[in-house]
Formats: structure tokens, C-alpha cells, sequence
């Protein structure tokens, strides 16, 4: 049985990890929430005192954190790297940039194991039905190795490249196709509440029209919501978009839309709402076109 070490137990690290326990796989968890620890152990997976300790004795860890600092102190300063086995494959499925992703792959080869960069989208229902899609980076020798575990996580696993950090660039395209779309449901949405049509209406034949999308369909009933639940923050486009302009000017490629829509999660994470779900970006509009409280 593959021993998986798993960082990062949050609101999609937790029910991939508890796929991974289902698909019996021995996984070790940690997270600095102990709730989340408890959840872990109720399903059937172990929990660790530390990063190291989740990662002592691991054929794989996972690394479902905020972003690629975050990587790199697992990595490093908490030791977790060098309680893995000799060989052993880190699984790095954060959104970070991909010059970071690169450097980082660099730093843990030199460390003896191999780093497989393998960012994931579909949200919390897709890490709770294992349905996630997962943009892979990296030799295919090294993918193969952990494709058992990336099956188990998601049900469209794409190996995009040979390279660590060309799964983040793709993720990258992806953020910044989700934030435009978030930001543009919000938009027209705030017209038509400003324009005296009822909101929930404007939503229903909006979302059966040429002008529907995934993120209309998912996003548009909380911007409607007084306090939505929060399955992704304000302030996680704040960064994601920022990582997609970082990649823009690197590559030099314009990226105005994302531009104008990273502003527009700015404001809002300016407002108080960074820690809000990502719908309510929608407050901005409001309260430019004189809609607030």
C-alpha cells in the first residue's frame, strides 16, 4: 500500500484526502485546523503533528496549499522533503506561478526525489466526487509513477508537458478564464438589478441563453444570496489573477480583461470581502452604480 503524506487539509484538501483513504491508500494528513485533523482520522486517515511527521516515511506528498511560498516552506523549512523515502515524488497541486513551479521542481530533484506539478480545478464538488481535472507537468516516467494517486483525486488528468511548471501555466489560462467570467456574471447581473429587473429572473434566463456559462450557473445563485456559504475567496483571484498578469508580462501577451477584473477583486478584498466567496465580487458593481446600502 502506497503511504501518501498529505499538507493542506482545507476545503478541497480534506475531500481529496479522504479519497485518497477510500481508495486505500495509507495517508497521512496535516493542517494547522485540528478540526480538519479529526475529519481525517474519522474517515480512516492518520493525522500529523507537523509537516515532517506527515511526510516521514511517504512514497508521495501532496501539497494542496495556498500558494508556492507556502510550497517552499513545507519543502524546506519545515523539513517535510527530507522526511520523505529516497526517490520519493512530491505532488504539487497548489496554483502558484510557473517560473516558481519551475524552481522549485530544481531544488527537490537536487534533493534526490521529483517533483510532478499538478494544479486542479472543479472546486469543492469536484474534490468531494473525485471528478477534479488536473493539469500535469513533468516527465512522463515521473507521472506514471503517481498516475494512482492523480486518478484517484480526479476523472480528467491531463499530462500537458514534460516540464514542471507548463500544469501551472495551464492552470493559469484556467484562472484567468474563471475570474473574467466571475467578474462578467457580476457585471451583468448588477445592470439588470439596477435596471429594476428582478435579479433572480435576469439569472434563470440568462443561464438558458447563448449567454449562460459554468460560472453564471455556479457563482450566479450566491451573488444573489445575503451571505453565501465560501467555497472560494475574494482574495484567491486577487492572487490567481495576479499570477496570470505576472505571466503575461513575462511572455509579453496583453491580458486586459484580466486586468480590469483583477481591479475589480481588488476592490472588493478593499471593502472587507477578501475572506468572502468569490461571488460577491458582485458588491463592487453595486456600489458603483449606487446600489449600496
Amino acid at each position: 500500500m502506497t503511504t501518501v503524506g498529505f499538507i493542506g487539509l482545507g476545503a478541497m484538501g480534506l475531500p481529496m484526502a479522504r479519497n485518497l483513504v477510500q481508495r486505500q491508500f495509507r495517508v497521512r494528513g496535516f493542517d494547522l485546523k485540528r478540526e480538519a485533523l479529526d475529519s481525517l482520522v474519522d474517515a480512516g486517515g492518520m493525522a500529523a503533528a507537523s509537516a515532517a511527521e506527515a511526510a516521514a516515511g511517504a512514497d508521495v506528498l501532496v501539497l494542496m496549499v495556498v500558494n508556492a511560498a507556502q510550497a517552499e516552506s513545507v519543502l524546506f523549512d519545515a523539513s517535510a522533503l527530507a522526511a520523505m523515502v529516497a526517490g520519493g515524488s512530491v505532488i504539487l497541486m497548489a496554483t502558484c506561478p510557473p517560473g516558481a513551479v519551475k524552481a522549485l521542481a530544481s531544488r527537490v530533484e537536487a534533493a534526490g526525489r521529483a517533483l510532478v506539478d499538478a494544479p486542479v480545478s472543479g472546486g469543492v464538488g469536484g474534490a468531494t466526487r473525485g471528478t477534479l481535472t488536473i493539469m500535469v507537468g513533468g516527465p512522463t516516467s515521473m507521472v506514471e509513477r503517481v498516475r494512482p494517486v492523480l486518478d484517484a483525486l480526479g476523472d480528467k488528468v491531463f499530462h500537458v508537458g514534460e516540464t514542471p511548471g507548463q500544469g501551472a501555466a495551464v492552470k493559469t489560462v484556467n484562472q484567468l478564464l474563471c475570474g473574467v467570467h466571475i467578474a462578467a456574471a457580476a457585471e451583468g447581473l448588477a445592470l439588470a438589478q439596477k435596471a429594476g429587473v428582478d435579479p433572480a429572473l435576469a439569472l434563470k434566463i440568462l443561464q438558458g441563453s447563448a449567454a449562460g456559462s459554468w460560472m453564471l450557473n455556479d457563482r450566479g445563485p450566491r451573488m444573489l444570496e445575503q451571505t453565501p456559504r465560501v467555497t472560494s475567496a475574494v482574495d484567491i483571484f486577487v492572487k490567481d489573477l495576479g499570477i496570470v498578469l505576472d505571466a503575461g508580462r513575462a511572455g509579453k501577451v496583453p491580458t486586459p480583461l484580466a486586468a480590469v477584473a483583477h481591479q475589480m477583486f481588488l476592490a472588493a478584498s478593499a471593502q472587507g470581502l477578501g475572506h468572502e466567496d468569490d461571488s460577491q465580487v458582485i458588491e463592487v458593481y453595486r456600489d458603483l452604480a449606487g446600489m449600496g446600502e
